[in-house]
């Protein structure tokens, strides 16, 4: 018994792809004839069928599903194994794929970027924006090295993610200047339900903190007035600082806009009469990596970047 080989794994996934021999051929550059013939020695050495042949068009069958995903972990774990090998060059050369929520890609992140560019200029640094919850799953699946969110992870992710934080991020509650707190530096608690609010999408880690600090002060999210849900805080900043209703927005997002006051930062306490202690929302900006997964020379030199400590 020969086995099946690398080579014919590649072949069978871009067969698998494109549901075509000669396009599969093109995308590999290789001849149609020896895509045919490798499907062929595959379909033979374990007696099974890949692909039904149906005309001029050919179709998956099961055998080849099971197959597809397989191969495709054979070959992930392949990729990585070069990846490590290569890294072994003193860090000269190599792909560092980080996962990032918006408002820390945004703002928090681009300068420990810069920093590891400087340190290590061949490294080529691939950086998803997304929430929290794509960047949770993306991390756990292995699509990035690192990810860094804010707000907690989910609960039946936390097995299997590993979280430090490694900085902390404020929310701010803002208005616009037409809106009726404009005027005043602190708002009580139980004035928070008398406002239209503009939100963030649930899968969002500023506004999973939102809630979670109003439940602390005994409001419940659903007894706010929500108006608009975006996807994005710079969606939500735009239209606030146009007049409609207030947010909780990312201080490090808003730093201009509260300089040049289009939008005005409102403190709440919860006092009746506007006194006492105001109540913040700090949260931790967490990065996140695989428990078990290898772990790159590359993720660990931007580990160090990360660190709130030298």
């Amino acid at each position: 018994m020969a086995g099946m080989t690398l080579e014919q794994l590649r072949i069978f996934l871009a067969v698998a792809t494109h549901l075509h021999f000669t396009r599969a051929a093109e995308a590999l550059y290789i001849t149609q004839p020896a895509v045919s013939a490798a499907i062929q020695n595959l379909e033979v050495e374990y007696c099974v069928k890949l692909f039904h042949r149906i005309g001029r068009r050919i179709e998956i069958t099961e055998a080849g599903k099971l197959l597809q995903i397989e191969a495709q972990k054979v070959l992930d774990q392949v990729l990585l194994t070069e990846r490590g090998l290569r890294e072994l060059n003193n860090l000269q050369r190599g792909e560092l794929k980080l996962g990032s929520s918006l408002t820390i890609g945004n703002y928090w992140l681009p300068e420990k970027i810069s920093y590891f560019k400087r340190s290590h200029p061949g490294i080529t640094v691939n950086c998803t924006l997304a929430n929290a919850k794509e960047i949770y799953e993306g991390t756990a699946s292995g699509l990035f090295d690192l990810g860094l969110v804010t707000g907690d992870v989910d609960p039946d992710l936390q097995a299997v993610l590993e979280q430090e934080v490694v900085g902390h991020d404020r929310l701010q509650i803002v208005v616009g200047t037409s809106h009726p707190w404009f005027e005043r530096a602190r708002v009580t608690v139980k004035e928070l339900v008398e406002t239209p609010w503009v939100m963030r999408e649930p899968g969002s880690g500023s506004q999973q903190m939102f809630e979670q600090a109003i439940q602390r002060w005994g409001v419940e999210p659903t007894d706010l007035d929500v108006v608009l849900v975006l996807s994005s805080s710079e969606m939500v900043k735009a239209v606030v600082e146009s007049g409609v209703g207030a947010a909780a927005i990312p201080e490090l997002m808003v730093q201009k806009e509260l300089q040049l006051m289009t939008l005005r930062a409102v403190s709440i306490v919860n006092s009746r009469k506007g006194s006492g202690t105001a109540l913040d929302i700090v949260q931790p900006v967490w990065k996140l990596k695989h428990r078990q997964r290898f772990q790159t020379q590359l993720a660990i030199a931007f580990e160090h970047v990360l660190s709130p400590t030298p």
